[in-house]
């Protein structure tokens, strides 16, 4: 029995889903540094796309240098994001490093009225306050010589610049199919990571090489043009709020593949950043319903 469109979306979208939830694991996987691994995700990515983009015939001309220039910026601060949580993950714990990425929104609650001159909500506020106590429980200790704190403050950084990322996709690419975007961010990502990259003086094994290439076509190109496929037949809020599942999605993959098995005070901090995020997201999506469907969706990672 053929699926209807919308149940083909659906599922769409939640394999890119998981695929996005299973990415943060190679920074365990493979045996490199973080800037080879974001210069190697971006590039492969990058490539994935550009088929997929002639595949579909989508045009992935610029009409501007301004926009040429704003799309560099942005790829330099992808490259910047990925770089930081690859290090939050390689240094903590797979868990550690997707909850306190997945913090971003709690900066997009404060920097988006100062962009866009926009009312700042009560509710907004007791959401950023919710995912501040899930970060405090999140931090095991105070001590800047642990690794796992270390790991905690690499993701929080990791979650303001993809808060900033988010932000400039939204100001400067309106005009733009989200495919076209993300090729541009993710070449532009790999030309700013790839000097940091040749810096690494270790060597790289067959395994190394294959995970990445994995990393870059199948948990990047793939994972983006399903994100991409789901936007024809879903609003771009259900979008938003099926990646906030991908923390979850991650921390099962890496109790299954790592055993790294969070302890008691990281799930109940994570279960608060995992409720905020998605009762916000479940509060945009209510507020948009009488609002057109945009035509590119928010910025996917």
């Amino acid at each position: 029995m053929p699926l209807s469109s919308s149940r083909l979306s659906l599922l769409q979208l939640h394999v890119s889903v998981l695929l996005a939830g299973g990415a943060g694991l190679f920074a365990k996987f493979v045996g490199v540094s973080s800037a080879v691994i974001t210069c190697a995700r971006t590039l492969f990515g990058s490539v994935a796309l550009a088929v997929a983009a002639a595949l579909m015939g989508a045009g992935l001309r610029v009409r501007s240098r301004k926009d040429l220039l704003m799309l560099a910026l942005s790829g330099a601060i992808l490259a910047v994001h990925w770089f930081s949580f690859f290090v939050s993950i390689q240094v903590s714990t797979v868990a550690i490093g997707l909850l306190a990425f997945s913090s971003f929104p709690l900066f997009v609650t404060f920097l988006e009225p100062l962009v866009f001159k926009e009312r700042l909500h009560r509710r907004d506020v007791i959401t950023a306050v919710v995912v501040v106590v899930g970060l405090v429980l999140v931090t095991p200790s105070w001590d800047l010589s642990d690794h796992l704190t270390q790991g905690v403050l690499w993701g929080v950084f990791s979650a303001f610049t993809y808060a900033v990322l988010s932000l400039m996709s939204r100001w400067y690419v309106r005009g733009y199919p989200t495919l076209t975007v993300a090729f541009y961010q993710q070449a532009f990502a790999a030309l700013c990571a790839l000097p940091f990259a040749l810096r690494w003086q270790g060597a790289y094994t067959g395994q190394d090489v294959m995970l990445l290439v994995v990393l870059g076509v199948v948990f990047t190109g793939l994972a983006q043009g399903l994100a991409v496929a789901s936007l024809r037949h879903l609003r771009a809020q259900t979008v938003g709020v099926a990646f906030g599942m991908e923390p979850v999605y991650g921390i099962v993959f890496a109790w299954l593949l790592l055993h790294e098995l969070p302890s008691i005070r990281t799930l109940c901090g994570g279960s608060l950043i995992f409720g905020a995020v998605l009762w916000a997201s479940y509060q945009q999506s209510q507020a948009a319903d009488a609002k057109p469907a945009p035509t590119s969706g928010p910025p996917k990672r």
